[in-house]
């Protein structure tokens, strides 16, 4: 289950970011996760749920954003859903457009300051 190891650099990801803007506490994430990255939204959860304990992400809620796959063929036009770069209308190779998207949107924190 590669998730805890993706769940494990999210979260030291999120850590570093949380100590250069004096974060008392990280309290949302935001991430992309693309129909064809090999992840599964519910392990990579599940594994940030555990892993998160204890540390200044816990509690935080986890927003998982599924990107779909598109490719695109010059001749045809853009599909959306299909895992293979083969245009399903001529069956030329096509261009990914997304889909394999692994990435951090943003993250809410509450500061350490007073009154936060």
């Amino acid at each position: 289950m590669h998730e805890t190891a993706i769940a494990q650099s999210l979260l030291e990801i999120v850590k570093e970011q949380a100590l250069l803007y004096g974060a008392k506490k990280v309290t949302r994430i935001r991430i992309k996760v693309g129909a064809l990255s090999g992840v599964v939204p519910e392990a990579l959860q599940f594994a940030f749920e555990v892993l998160s304990r204890g540390g200044v992400a816990e509690g935080a809620r986890l927003e998982i954003e599924e990107v779909p796959s598109r490719i695109r063929c010059e001749d045809c036009g853009v599909f959306e859903g299909t895992p293979f770069l083969v245009c399903p209308n001529c069956g030329k190779l096509a261009e990914l457009l997304s889909g394999r998207e692994l990435e951090i949107e943003s993250m809410e924190i509450e500061d350490g300051g007073e009154g936060s």
